[in-house]
């Protein structure tokens, strides 16, 4: 289970991937000032100069990620890292990189580097399924995932959480509200407490930073970069504080910059309302597997039963007890990948929590144990505490918890299920003020940009705000999917082989491309 917000974890990624955006002024840093250069004129020469120690990413027999990196070709290394821009002869950190080198020399492009989502997600496993996705053209690339500060394999950061993501719905009440509230609050403190310390450095900001620290490390004037989810973010962000290095920019499952905040999901209640009622199909037809309903409306029904069971008292679910504020997370973290083996998946889930609801001693699927393993304890406290961090320290949240009440009473006549959770306060309402002001993101980078029409995290509405904003790009739209991330994952051959042309040519498209789901 991967319980990102804007997070692709791997090819059949079901994670909570949620919507982020915004941004407002620029200001100057070191990093962005000059490239490489005499070591007088630039405060970054060791940085940027560093030699890198290249080795095996495999850490020991059980590390299924560094096998598939080793069997892949690729090598590992860790880049030295300014904690603070502002201070770089102070504090260090490391950055964990993998990369699988280009063979086909004669043609080398340069360096892609990888952002999968999150914010918080590990991308250093991602170089071998992205490099199969670019087929041919891979070979002419160093394909380099990188974990981003206090992700993953680098300078790591955890406040001892009792759950690996601070989303939870509202409930059905006041009293709900006021749960999360507490929670949130407690939240933060443990962050203070723990990691106060190095928590104003941990930012899309420097972690922009930090990849061109590792661009220059690389040997490289420019770089190529993919980026998905939350990762288009970042991609805007590192394009305008450093403008000339980048290359060939591929945004899939598109956040903006004007809607980027905390409030990671505010928006996004129509999207998962239709992907729900498309799973909600899905399943009727396969009545006979599942035995969920045989129409959509009795498969809806089923729902909004275990929900209203769970907020009457929580379900006993294994080990487990699910009550009405983390039910609605679960099913939303069922809906973020439109195939049979994602809907399946959630399919068997909910006929747990149905047997849960009817009193029966239930042994939840495995996908439905890391899902509540993800949210109930704190075996992924660190993804959580990174990922909140990040957020908390990019754009500064409502703090008044009336805010948030307000909003849920509004959202939860419409969309009762996914209402209270988008609306729902979190823990940057506690959290210190932001030491840098978001970006201003520029308005003329040519990217290509791709996005599927149901996405139910990074809606399809952000990416065509995007394309307006930026005349210089190409949009590659997934029409009839709820897909969140298509390049590489979903099965598209058609916006599949547009990224390839471009990133093989370093041309756009002439005109925005249109790919129909593949039938069957």
């Amino acid at each position: 289970m991967n319980g990102s917000l804007y997070r692709l974890a791997s090819r059949t990624a079901t994670g909570v991937a949620l919507c982020l955006a915004g941004a407002l002024t620029l200001t100057a840093s070191p990093a962005a000032a000059q490239g490489p250069g005499p070591a007088s004129a630039d405060p970054l020469a060791r940085y940027h100069r560093q030699h890198l120690d290249w080795k095996s990413c495999r850490l020991g027999p059980d590390d299924a990620t560094g096998e598939e990196l080793r069997q892949a070709g690729a090598q590992c290394a860790d880049v030295t890292v300014p904690l603070n821009y502002d201070e770089p002869d102070g504090r260090t950190l490391t950055v964990a990189i993998s990369r699988i080198r280009a063979t086909d020399t004669a043609h080398r492009v340069g360096a892609l580097l990888l952002n999968g989502g999150g914010p918080g997600g590990q991308t250093i496993g991602d170089p071998p399924w992205v490099r199969a996705a670019m087929k041919q053209v891979g070979e002419r690339y160093d394909v380099v995932g990188v974990d981003p500060r206090f992700v993953g394999r680098s300078t790591p950061l955890d406040c001892h959480w009792p759950t690996g993501s601070f989303i939870r719905g509202a409930g059905s009440g006041r009293s709900g509200l006021d749960r999360s509230v507490a929670v949130a609050e407690d939240l933060a403190d443990r962050c203070r407490a723990t990691r106060g310390d190095v928590l104003p450095y941990v930012t899309t900001r420097n972690t922009a930073r930090d990849m061109d620290v590792v661009r220059a490390a690389l040997g490289e004037r420019r770089i190529s970069y993919l980026g998905y989810s939350y990762g288009t973010y970042l991609g805007q962000v590192y394009a305008t504080m450093f403008p000339g290095r980048t290359d060939r920019v591929v945004l899939d499952g598109v956040v903006t910059a004007d809607h980027y905040s905390p409030r990671l999901l505010r928006g996004t209640e129509p999207a998962n309302r239709h992907a729900l009622r498309g799973w909600a199909a899905w399943a009727a037809g396969r009545d006979a597997a599942h035995g969920l309903g045989r129409t959509p409306g009795q498969v809806l029904a089923t729902v909004e039963r275990i929900q209203a069971a769970a907020g009457r008292s929580p379900l006993r679910v294994g080990g487990y007890r699910v009550d009405e504020q983390v039910l609605p997370v679960v099913l939303l973290n069922g809906l973020s990948q439109d195939n049979d083996a994602a809907y399946a998946d959630l399919a068997r889930a909910v006929r747990d929590l149905r047997r849960a609801a009817d009193g029966r001693t239930v042994t939840p699927s495995p996908w439905l144990a890391d899902a509540l393993g993800f949210l109930l304890t704190g075996s992924d406290s660190a993804y959580g505490s990174g990922q909140t961090a990040i957020l908390c320290g990019d754009v500064a949240a409502p703090r008044s918890p009336e805010v948030y009440r307000r909003d849920v009473e509004r959202s939860r006549a419409a969309y009762p299920l996914f209402g209270p959770v988008t609306n729902n306060i979190g823990p940057c309402a506690f959290w210190d003020p932001p030491r840098e002001r978001p970006t201003t993101v520029r308005d003329d980078l040519p990217a290509l940009l791709v996005n599927a029409t149901g996405d139910p995290r990074t809606t399809y509405e952000n990416a065509r705000s995007l394309r307006r904003t930026w005349p210089s790009s190409h949009l590659v739209t997934l029409r009839g999917a709820d897909q969140h991330a298509v390049y590489g994952v979903f099965g598209s051959a058609c916006a599949d082989a547009t990224v390839n042309g471009y990133l093989a040519t370093g041309r756009l498209p002439a005109a925005d491309v249109t790919c129909d789901r593949p039938s069957g």
